[in-house]
């Protein structure tokens, strides 16, 4: 399993902050001064990459209205897949302008390609990564093509079934040896209700295919996304939107950038909260050792008086003898006079306890 990897310098991997991708999708709304607002805002908001979507309405369908070419149901019910994917394209134009935006402003760009000639485009303004989107993780020949390059992949794997899955990893690491990959854990429902999010399949994906496993959402809100650290994911996907009023093909299940930027730190203090697994004390709750229970001479007691339950209880603060030792404790004797409020220790019993020979 690769523990870790890389994208423009940034570590992705266990022990990192998970990465967090701000999908751009069509939410520009087929303006180039949009989807610069919308890379500023991501850089803004804390993410560590923005992603786009490089294809043409006839790279990724034909200008049909037979059957199966006119969207039945949800967000685009009644639309053409043609006159949709026109509407919510990124223009090829406009990539190596955003690109360069995005290299100004410090934060890694880049696409999901739908097409080889998309990958040639890509290729060429020096994409650091590769994004294989849910309903492309069948193309294993496109995804043989994007691995040639080296870049790290990244495969979204919803409605996708275990051998599909399976088909687009050892379609990923015959072409590209042993590439840097990661698996987005994802369910293709937009939006996808919480309760059908199935978090506890990134623990099963990254068992079952020894990869480093992420979560691509489209729940509404953050709180699956929060959640989903916990599980184990290493990156985060959210598409993003400047307003959810301003419409577009994505905005309904889109966040708006104050939603991105309580997400990012949402993701990392819920990976900070991580921690460790031993049972090591917290530096924050060593100072409160001192008020645990133990045992305390709660009544003045003479010298060779016998412990009772009158005179020794368990109470705090926590410097006497660990309450466990009670039962031996009762019916010994002191071995020299005691004060109320005395914390009692080993010196202060005449005879031998338990385990003391």
């Amino acid at each position: 399993m690769t523990a870790s990897l890389s994208i423009a310098g940034r570590a992705i991997g266990a022990g990192q902050p998970p990465y967090v991708i701000a999908e751009l999708s069509g939410n520009h709304n087929g303006e180039i001064g949009r989807a610069v607002r919308l890379i500023e805002a991501a850089r803004e908001a804390g993410a560590d990459a923005v992603k786009l979507q490089t294809y043409t309405a006839d790279t990724i369908t034909i200008d049909h209205a037979g059957p199966g070419f006119v969207v039945e149901g949800g967000l685009w019910h009644g639309r053409k897949l043609h006159d949709l994917y026109r509407e919510a394209h990124t223009p090829w134009d406009w990539h190596p302008a955003l690109f360069e935006h995005a290299r100004k402003l410090g934060i890694a760009c880049f696409s999901s390609p739908f097409d080889p000639t998309a990958i040639e485009l890509l290729e060429r303004l020096g994409a650091p990564a590769y994004k294989i989107a849910s309903f492309e993780i069948v193309d294993t020949p496109l995804i043989r093509r994007a691995a040639e390059t080296g870049k790290p992949l990244i495969i979204s794997t919803g409605m996708a079934a275990a051998d599909e899955i399976a088909e687009a990893v050892a379609a990923a690491r015959e072409a590209g040896g042993d590439p840097d990959l990661v698996l987005l854990h994802c369910v293709s429902g937009y939006p996808t209700p919480a309760e059908e999010a199935n978090l506890l399949r990134i623990p099963a994906l990254a068992a079952a295919f020894a990869v480093p496993v992420g979560l691509s959402d489209h729940t509404l809100g953050i709180e699956v996304a929060i959640a989903a650290v916990a599980l184990g994911a290493v990156v985060i996907e959210k598409h993003v939107t400047l307003a959810r009023a301003d419409g577009g093909p994505d905005a309904a299940f889109s966040l708006e950038p104050h939603e991105l930027a309580a997400l990012v730190k949402g993701v990392r203090t819920a990976h900070a909260a991580l921690g460790r697994a031993d049972y090591g004390r917290a530096e924050s709750e060593k100072g409160n050792m001192a008020f645990r229970r133990s045992l305390y001479v709660v009544e003045d007691v003479a010298a060779g008086e016998a412990f009772t339950q009158a005179n020794v209880r368990s109470i705090r603060p926590g410097y006497g003898l660990a309450p466990k030792y009670l039962p031996d404790v009762l019916g010994k004797h002191a071995r020299a006079a005691i004060p109320r409020g005395t914390p009692l220790s080993r010196a202060l019993i005449a005879e031998p306890m338990a385990g003391e020979s």
